[in-house]
């Protein structure tokens, strides 16, 4: 009997140390103690833990862990639901939303604003090797995002402009679409999205300058409200070389004019 006793006692000590000092187990018992917390609630915590910003427009990605985007789906959905029950519609019987609280959450999660939720896009950089110094202008590319306000669509068009230095890395021209697209797809509000954008381009690039236009309908201005068609907004941002050189804004704004 003793010897049956012993070593019950220490494989209860055993695992109560390890709990105390390996990370792994701390991960299962935090697992453990989310249990029936909705998953919104549980990354939630991890961002305010590390007291990190999770604004409309920002980037939550790395709090985010695998498989995790399902779960957020699901629950997104299962609140939408509410939403269309609030709103008085009979998704039992009408065929048309039956299924629209699922499509929507899909919608907003890993499409609309999948840039809140994915890493931001790998940037393959080229060496300057031909010393390049030249004005390059990529665009217009398409934008397609959504006011923070009342989350309805922005859908419009950016032009970028860039004057690399000797020194600077190149990027391949698609990155430059999918680097916007990122960016954009996010509730956001047009003034803070161009710089944004054009605080990446100078980071990952560090060119001369770098220059961004949009242009685009806001359909929180069509769709309601005034319901005015034609008002779009129009908006630059220039940073280093075209912010000093007046000739250099001025070839770059247009060469816009002409597409």
């Amino acid at each position: 009997m003793p010897t049956k006793k012993i070593p019950a006692k220490t494989v209860a000590k055993t695992p109560a140390k390890k709990a105390s000092s390996l990370k792994p187990a701390k991960k299962v018992a935090a697992k453990k103690s989310d249990a029936g917390t909705p998953l919104s609630v549980v990354i939630r915590r991890r961002i305010e833990a590390q007291k990190a910003r999770f604004h409309a427009n920002d980037n939550i990605s790395k709090f985010i862990q695998p498989g995790e985007l399902e779960g957020l789906v699901d629950e997104v959905a299962e609140k939408m639901q509410a939403v269309l029950e609030s709103l008085v519609i009979d998704t039992e019987s009408d065929h048309n939303t039956k299924n629209t609280s699922q499509r929507v959450a899909k919608m907003f999660v890993k499409e609309v604003f999948n840039g809140r939720y994915i890493e931001q896009p790998t940037l393959t950089k080229f060496p300057n090797v031909s010393r390049l110094n030249e004005l390059m202008i990529i665009g217009p590319i398409t934008v397609r995002s959504a006011c923070s306000h009342h989350l309805c669509p922005i859908m419009g068009r950016i032009w970028i402009g860039v004057l690399p230095s000797k020194e600077s890395a190149l990027i391949g021209l698609s990155k430059y679409s999918r680097l916007t697209e990122w960016v954009m797809c996010r509730p956001q509000i047009q003034e803070e999205a161009v710089v944004e954008l054009a605080d990446m381009l100078e980071k990952k690039i560090k060119p001369i300058g770098v220059a961004i236009v949009m242009d685009a309908d806001h359909f929180c201005m069509q769709w309601r409200g005034v319901k005015d068609l034609d008002s779009k907004m129009v908006n630059s941002v220039m940073r280093g070389a075209f912010l000093k050189d007046s000739n250099l804004r001025r070839e770059f704004l247009s060469l816009l004019d002409k597409r």
